[in-house]
């Protein structure tokens, strides 16, 4: 007898293949993981402030196209460094979600794509701002790429270079507005430089144990006891309290802006100096946290009190 009963859908979800719709999202959210937007912001800000305080009258049009060439720069050579350390972000675990590790991404996509991005903003900025900013954008990429990131497996001296191209956007604004490259432009330089230091360390300090899987090089992985790697966040945020008050000395900014630095400088200076006496991942995480106010907050008290 043949049976009656209706033969049901299998309603499980493995079955359904999803939309187009969805890959298409999921897609552009692993190229938006890609390029660290997060980053790209920080970069944009050090920039637009070394453009703003370095013109004395703000062409904005010049200012947009000078955003827009750093900020693809930016997002290319942030891809790019992931193409590069694909493997070792596979073998650590806050990495290994990305969009290369985790094969959500193939590396010829990532490459075309971020090699796309770093080419267009050096020429953009060359060709629609000034040839002084593609040539400092250049060095940029060649820096960070050609430098920093072969040397992270092989010298703790690595973040000392990587903090040169991470210092260089303030430049890039400085000589997108003026032209030339003047003494201001380096104040903002070692400003830049100084705050780098502790702020890649602490996280090198947090994130130790994941750096040795993937055989970085860092001061933290090379002498885990943590001693070396605070007594640097220390003498760097000493430097930092100190350089940080340029500016008003040199006559790029007023009074509120010194008083600002002073005491965002010695905020960061405590928690280099808690960590120091407790070595504790508490205390580093304070460091970082205290490192990505201080940028932001000092850059922009910056412009806003401009001489």
């Amino acid at each position: 007898m043949r049976s009656t009963t209706a033969t049901l859908p299998d309603n499980d979800s493995t079955t359904n293949p999803p939309s187009k719709h969805t890959t298409f999202v999921h897609r552009v959210a692993d190229v938006i993981e890609l390029v660290k937007p997060r980053l790209v912001v920080m970069i944009l800000i050090t920039t637009a402030a070394g453009f703003y305080l370095s013109a004395q009258t703000v062409k904005w049009l010049l200012c947009l196209h000078t955003l827009i060439g750093a900020g693809l720069t930016a997002a290319g050579v942030l891809g790019l460094n992931q193409y590069l350390e694909r493997d070792a972000d596979a073998q650590m675990e806050r990495t290994q979600e990305r969009p290369l590790p985790d094969g959500r991404m193939s590396p010829l996509m990532a490459l075309f794509i971020s090699a796309a991005l770093t080419g267009s903003g050096m020429l953009y900025l060359t060709f629609l701002v000034n040839v002084l900013s593609g040539f400092v954008i250049s060095l940029i990429v060649v820096s960070y790429l050609l430098l920093y990131t072969p040397l992270k497996r092989k010298t703790s001296l690595c973040t000392l270079i990587g903090a040169v191209p991470g210092a260089l956007p303030p430049v890039v604004g400085w000589v997108a507005a003026r032209g030339s490259l003047t003494g201001e432009a380096w104040v903002l330089f070692a400003i830049l430089f100084l705050w780098q230091l502790p702020h890649s360390l602490a996280i090198a300090y947090i994130y130790r144990e994941d750096y040795a899987k993937a055989g970085f090089r860092l001061l933290p992985v090379i002498h885990p006891d943590g001693a070396s790697t605070c007594r640097q966040i220390v003498v760097n945020c000493v430097a930092l309290l100190g350089i940080g008050l340029l500016p008003t000395l040199c006559n790029i900014a007023g009074s509120v802006y010194f008083f600002t630095a002073l005491a965002a400088g010695v905020i960061f200076l405590a928690f280099g100096i808690y960590l120091l006496r407790t070595r504790t991942m508490k205390a580093a995480r304070y460091v970082l946290y205290a490192s990505l106010l201080y940028l932001p907050v000092v850059f922009v008290t910056m412009a806003l009190d401009k001489v």
